[in-house]
């Protein structure tokens, strides 16, 4: 599929005078609310959208003046050994891949290829291994996607990363190693339960984020946390600062009719991503792979979820992890497809969520708590 993909200057070519004011630009926002989605008044901006793509449906990311696709991409890779065996050396999805395999750059390039040509414009990196990764997928091309920037490994996870200072060190030397001239967004990965970190800590983290704003080492600023009460308490308390949130939405949430996170993206036009749209991969009966004897009935499922959590009209986008062309070209798919689902298609997604609920691992049954949102 041809794109039509705006070619905005490249980030070389920007002093840091230019790229502090267009971040400025951006933060001012559009005073546009959630579900002002596909309004021809903004038909021009979004036409402007980084890969923007007729064929594709466009979001506004809150209140900060970027419009992202409907469906974006998640960093993991969880499977990928399905499409590049020899990268795979044994232990978990992450630490187990080898990054200079030649067989999995060429997977992160040519699925990060199909995304830009479909118009998909957000990569979500939260990770040194993710950042390291989509920063060489997108070398040469880095105008065409937005992308997210988290290390959590010296983010607030680690006990000695909880100061300004510590942050924007290792927000400093994550792009050198990355050799990223900037981030779109730098949204600090917090503990799941981010309610556990101490008020001081959350004080310097916002301070981080401010600062490299402000510097124009990133245009936006959020964060990543499972903790609903503690994420809508900090969107609240920093509204200027917590302009992105990272959080858990499956095709099983539901927005509680009081006191919701959402209430409080509503009021401060905040962008969220949604991450763990297929439940950990619970969902599927097979391994993603091409050869699975499931594969055509998991692809049903995967954007029957799609179309269920677009259909809730609450978060910006959800961000599914990819692991080949053919994913990406059934997540585009789902876009296109009604939102309404049959109620035979509405039995069908039922029953997948149920049985994903049977089937989560004990690492991930937290996932049952984000059933009301």
């Amino acid at each position: 599929m041809s794109s039509k993909s705006q070619q905005p200057e490249k980030p070389e070519n920007l002093t840091r005078r230019e790229f502090m004011r267009d971040g400025a630009t951006a933060a001012a926002g559009l005073a546009v609310g959630l579900n002002a989605v596909g309004s021809q008044t903004h038909a021009a901006e979004v036409a402007k959208t980084r890969s923007y793509n007729p064929d594709m449906e466009y979001r506004p990311l809150g209140k900060t003046g970027l419009w992202v696709s409907a469906v974006c991409m998640g960093g993991h890779w969880k499977r990928v050994n399905k499409m590049a065996p020899g990268a795979y050396q044994g232990g978990d999805w992450l630490g187990g891949i080898n990054l200079n395999d030649e067989g999995f750059k060429k997977n992160r390039r040519d699925v990060v290829t199909r995304c830009i040509e479909s118009g998909i414009n957000y990569i979500d990196a939260c990770t040194k291994e993710e950042v390291l990764t989509y920063a060489e997928a997108l070398r040469g091309r880095r105008e065409s996607m937005y992308l997210g920037f988290s290390w959590y490994q010296k983010e607030m996870r680690d006990r000695d990363h909880r100061t300004a200072e510590a942050l924007l060190t290792t927000l400093e030397e994550g792009m050198k190693e990355a050799k990223l001239e900037y981030v779109d967004l730098w949204r600090i990965t917090m503990n799941e339960q981010s309610g556990t970190h101490k008020p001081g800590d959350v004080e310097e983290m916002m301070k981080a984020l401010e600062k490299a704003r402000q510097q124009g080492k990133c245009r936006l600023t959020g964060l990543s946390s499972h903790d609903r009460p503690h994420i809508k308490s900090m969107i609240e308390k920093y509204p200027g600062i917590v302009q992105v949130v990272v959080t858990p939405f499956t095709a099983k949430s539901k927005v509680r009719p009081t006191d919701s996170l959402f209430d409080a993206v509503q009021q401060h036009g905040v962008g969220v991503f949604g991450i763990k749209p297929f439940s950990e991969n619970a969902v599927f009966k097979g391994d993603g792979s091409l050869e699975s004897p499931t594969a055509e009935e998991d692809s049903r499922i995967a954007r029957l979820a799609i179309r269920y959590i677009l259909a809730t009209n609450v978060i910006t986008a959800p961000i599914p992890g990819l692991i080949n062309a053919q994913q990406v070209d059934n997540v585009v798919k789902a876009v296109k497809e009604s939102r309404e689902l049959s109620l035979a298609e509405a039995q069908e997604l039922e029953q997948a969520m149920d049985r994903a609920w049977a089937n989560l691992s004990p690492r991930y049954q937290w996932l049952k708590n984000w059933e009301y949102v």
